[in-house]
């Protein structure tokens, strides 16, 4: 239903500020009436500065720009969401929401009544499993941004998060494309890629930003983050490799390999996400790409990704069915118009039902619409009942002896309802503790699949190393090659300190070679915990490659293992050793420690 006021769009990044006012037009889209940016600096990126520095710029461009709305919808900074697809089993209608919740629970890295959750049903596989949108926030990061709005005089009417309003900027300007389209949005923390395809949508978050260029380049150069942000600005673009004649100013040569760098490490990124978006999600290969983001239009971006992906490549407008403002300063606007697609999608949500309806409000704020939409109807029953007693203290001279005998009355029936109550309430105990044991036999079976989940992904991560770690070129070229040779898990459960006590944790093995005799005589503890692998790893060894082959090829192989979020952990997994190898040894051998992404509870 279309609003009759003009609202205000927010997307507050790590980096950068961008606000836009909209209001309904009369056929039926939108109206683009005044917009703007501001830098945020790096304190834009850091928590501890954040709330000071967003208050200060928003405040300054409301008055600057003469912006007349004071509400807001907000798209929150992509790096304090949590954001994951799953997949459902084809299950009935109204078991939907449970399956969620549990999902939910097992996924969101924090305690549920910690955070602000929704989630989007995205459609269904051929096999008939759903496909859903899973995105959280942090319950005092969402209030904050309440409290931020308030502050600045505003009040919030929905919080999106970057991707939804990615995907609903896309469906609502590029809805006719053919194939499989690529979008990517580069912020100053994290990137999004998202994939369109049909009906068919996926999305991920990578923690590869623009600001990662200007730091490596401030502290390569000895320059403030502000002077560096602003050379990479000025003489900045992105080097395509290969042999050409570097510009003499060194600011630029320098600039330019470090976003090279930055760019490489986001296409390998990006590589990885379509060949999981292609084997797990059933898609196709991507036909063309767009790019978005402040960090897109560095000069040669789009050179680059193209020359990498080999796919055509262009920059996302977000105001193709947007109508514009006549007074609307238009060059400026397309300066920045690839950088306002989070703004634009929070702007459709005010049309009608969009592709993706999430809102993350805070449980605070949800109790406090619900009562103002419930108030006339307090004030009601308020009303209401004064009349009750006002006429029950008018009658109860005439009706108190027929209250008096219904009491008595209903004394004697309520007796047998009473023992009634007693045996439902015997019955309903039973039926919660058959839950819980239902329960703990689901999380039985769930772990028994685990194992063989997580070592078929990892099977496909060494194999796509391998392609990777190929070394030189024709007839002298050398293979790398590596195999798993010892896989133990390492238990972390609970033992009885001497005396008695509480429990305290401690690490072992698996008991693997325990006798049947040993195993009966051992009390058993409770269910354990799977936080960590070690791994030993037999590898072809490379040293007459190179002396150091050996330990770069393992060190790259740990990068690989933590450079997948989807299963591991990078904190915590460590290489723990490598075996010495002669030149004349086929192959040598080293442990990795490896941090489960997601502990396994061994019952």
């Amino acid at each position: 239903m279309l609003k009759s006021k003009s609202f205000i769009c927010g997307d507050l990044g790590a980096g950068t500020l961008k606000l836009a006012e909209f209001e309904p037009s009369e056929s039926g889209s939108l109206r683009l009436m005044r917009y703007a940016q501001r830098s945020l600096g790096l304190d834009g990126s850091k928590d501890s500065a954040r709330h000071d520095v967003l208050l200060a710029a928003i405040q300054e461009t409301l008055d600057a720009y003469g912006f007349q709305s004071r509400s807001i919808n907000i798209c929150a900074a992509g790096f304090h969401v949590f954001s994951k697809f799953v997949k459902l089993p084809a299950v009935d209608t109204a078991k939907v929401s449970q399956i969620i919740q549990y999902e939910a629970q097992q996924n969101v890295p924090f305690p549920l009544d910690e955070v602000v959750w929704d989630y989007q049903i995205m459609g269904s596989t051929a096999s008939g499993e759903l496909e859903v949108l899973l995105v959280a926030i942090k319950q005092d990061i969402v209030e904050g941004l309440f409290s931020l709005a308030s502050e600045a005089g505003l009040e919030v009417q929905l919080v999106d998060v970057s991707a939804a309003a990615l995907c609903n900027t896309f469906r609502y300007n590029y809805g006719d494309e053919e194939g499989c389209t690529m979008l990517l949005d580069i912020g100053a923390k994290t990137s999004n890629l998202l994939f369109f395809e049909g009906e068919q949508v996926f999305a991920r978050s990578i923690n590869i930003g623009a600001n990662a260029i200007t730091q490596d380049f401030a502290s390569e150069m000895g320059m403030t983050f502000d002077e560096a942000e602003r050379l990479k600005i000025e003489v900045g673009f992105v080097s395509l490799g290969g042999a050409y004649e570097e510009p003499d100013d060194p600011n630029a040569a320098a600039v330019s390999k470090i976003a090279r760098q930055v760019m490489t490490r986001l296409h390998i990124q990006m590589n990885q996400t379509i060949q999981f978006y292609r084997g797990q999600q059933g898609g196709t290969t991507p036909l063309r790409l767009y790019l978005a983001g402040g960090a897109s239009v560095m000069a040669y971006a789009s050179q680059f990704f193209a020359e990498k992906l080999n796919v055509p490549v262009d920059y996302l407008n977000p105001f193709v069915h947007i109508e514009l403002d006549e007074e609307l300063d238009l060059e400026g606007l397309s300066a920045v118009a690839h950088s306002m697609g989070e703004v634009v999608g929070l702007g459709i949500r005010n049309l009608a039902q969009c592709p993706v309806n999430l809102n993350l409000m805070p449980k605070s704020h949800q109790s406090r619409v619900a009562f103002q939409q419930k108030k006339p109807y307090f004030i009601s029953a308020v009303v209401s009942l004064l009349l009750v007693v006002f006429a029950y203290g008018f009658f109860y001279d005439r009706v108190r002896a027929a209250k008096a005998r219904q009491l008595e009355d209903m004394t004697k029936e309520l007796a047998p309802l009473k023992q009634k109550k007693q045996a439902l309430d015997s019955a309903i105990k039973a039926m919660t503790d058959n839950k819980t044991m239902a329960e703990e036999q689901f999380a039985i079976v769930d772990s028994r699949v685990y194992w063989s989940q997580t070592l078929s992904k990892f099977r496909d991560l060494l194999l796509d190393f391998e392609k990777s770690q190929t070394l030189g070129e024709g007839a002298n070229v050398s293979h790398a090659g590596v195999w798993i040779e010892d896989f133990i898990p390492l238990l972390t459960r609970p033992t009885t300190a001497s005396g008695g006590g509480a429990a305290a944790p401690q690490q072992v093995r698996f008991q693997s070679q325990m006798g049947a005799a040993q195993k009966a005589q051992q009390a058993y503890l409770g269910p354990s915990t799977v936080h960590y692998v070690d791994v030993t790893f037999r590898a072809v060894n490379l040293k007459q490659r190179a002396p150091a082959a050996n330990d770069e090829f393992a060190f790259a192989l740990q990068g690989a293992i933590t450079a997948n979020t989807e299963l591991f952990v990078a904190a915590g997994t460590q290489l723990q050793g490598i075996t010495p190898a002669e030149d004349t040894d086929l192959t040598f051998t080293f442990k990795i420690r490896i941090r489960l992404k997601d502990p396994v509870t061994v019952y």
